[in-house]
Parts: C-alpha cells; structure tokens; sequence
C-alpha cells in the first residue's frame, strides 16, 4: 500500500464514525459528510439534513442533494446560492451529499491588509496558525473591492464526476461587496478524504450574493481562526452508491480541475 492510501486509511481509523443522530459534539470538532473522493466521483444523492446538521455545528459550507448549489452556514443559518446567483435560506429538510461544519469557536484573529487576496491570506494564516497538521475552522469578515465565485446547477441521473460539471459552471461576480469568507484550511494528509489545503466559500452581508470563492481582494477585514483537533466523519448508510463505488484511484488532479473551474460569467 502506497503511504497516501496508508495515510487516508489511518485518519478514517482515527476519525469517529458518527450516525446523524442527536450527538452534539464538543468545541474545535470538525463533522463532516462523506469524502470528497466520492462527491468527485459523482456521489451527489443528499444524506444529511439542515435540521440534522445543526446539532453538529454553526458554522460550515458542502453543497445540497443533486449538487444543487453551495452552501454557507453561518450563525446556525444554512444559505443556498444556486446556479442562476440567487440566495435563499435552505429549508430544514433540504439534504447534503457532502458537507463540513463546525461549532465556530474562535481562539485567535489577525487584521488583513488592504489589497490581500487569496495567497497573500493564506500565507497570513499560515504565519498565525502554523500547525498544518491540524484542521482550522476560518472566518474573514471585511469590505472586499472586489469578489469571484461559482455556484453549480443541480445534476441528474445517471450523474457526471465533479469535473465535468465545473467545466460549464456559472461564475459571478461582484465590486465593493461586505461579506465573510468562510472555511477550513486541512492538512495534505487527508487529501483522500477532504479537500487539503484552504477552501473557502462566501456569503454577502445582504445574503444577495455568495458562493464558492474562486478569487477576491480585500479592502478591510478581520480573520477569525478556530484551530480544530477532533474530525467526526459521518458515512452514507449501507445500500447507498457510496458503499459500491470504486474510491482507490488517486484524484488529486480532479480535484485541482474542479476547484478551479472553467465556467461562464454571470452578473
């Protein structure tokens, strides 16, 4: 066995499998459903609800059942930004395929310069949180000059991989927006079970626009760190296409298309 493998292994051993009953886990705990392999492989039927979710944390992003939209919790509030740019508070009932959430619980914070944009944030990060072998809970709120993300369009069966749908996905844009910035940085070694490195999604402070950040510069802002050291891995239940798909091959590379897209702009 490869060490990548090995060390994807080793963090589901350690990782608490939890069911989507009433735990409620503590403070600086990462809950997340499913692997990110799987939502690249095309397994988007949701398993999760909002309702659920909320017992896990208050804080998070993923995206909704069919892959329709991505998602910003902030506050306990589950929004939705969909692929024509709208956003609306998702309904309790309204499921995820893959999601992470937290109970914000911010332990340090560091004033961003003005003109930062995503490497020059993420290197302020790394300087104020260096244990890169942890996960850490991200939250920047500020005036930004400018902001681009994405959303995706709700798939059906029989679904494409990731990939293929970012290749056509809607990007928009928008100047002189206030909002926060919101994520997790995690480490390289869960690479076959989260998205390593940072991923962030945004959320206007008029909840009119929002979705996954593909860039962005800032005028003002503060970043809020919540160094995490529990990760709970909820799984889809027995039966699922989860169980039977074929999760061995190294996707590091689509993951790498699919976050960077190719899209078509949208105002």
């Amino acid at each position: 066995m490869s060490p990548r493998p090995r060390l994807a292994a080793a963090l589901l051993l350690v990782a608490a499998i939890v069911s989507s009953g009433c735990l409620r886990p503590p403070a600086h705990t990462i809950t997340q459903v499913c692997v990110i392999d799987a939502l690249l492989a095309g397994a988007y039927d949701g398993q999760l609800s909002c309702a659920a979710r909320r017992r896990h944390g208050d804080f998070g992003l993923g995206t909704f059942d069919r892959l329709d939209g991505e998602m910003a919790m902030l506050d306990g509030v589950v929004h939705q930004v969909r692929a024509d740019g709208s956003v609306r508070e998702a309904p309790g009932s309204e499921t995820t395929p893959f999601a992470m959430v937290t109970r914000f619980s911010p332990t340090r914070a560091v004033p961003v310069a003005p003109g930062a944009g995503p490497a020059d944030l993420e290197a302020l990060l790394d300087r104020a949180f260096p244990d890169a072998n942890l996960f850490c809970a991200i939250r920047m709120r500020g005036r930004f000059s400018a902001v681009r993300t994405r959303s995706v369009p709700a798939q059906k069966k029989p679904y494409p991989p990731l990939v293929e749908v970012t290749k056509s996905q809607p990007v928009f844009g928008r100047e002189q927006v206030s909002g926060t910035l919101l994520g997790f940085r995690s480490p390289a070694y869960a690479g076959r079970v989260t998205a390593p490195g940072y991923h962030l999604h945004f959320l206007s402070d008029d909840r009119a626009f929002g979705g996954h950040v593909l860039d962005f510069r800032v005028e003002s802002g503060v970043a809020e760190l919540d160094p995490c050291t529990r990760f709970l891995l909820v799984l889809p239940e027995p039966g699922s296409a989860f169980g039977t798909m074929d999760l061995g091959g190294d996707r590091s590379a689509e993951l790498e298309a699919a976050e960077r897209g190719g899209g078509t702009v949208r105002r």
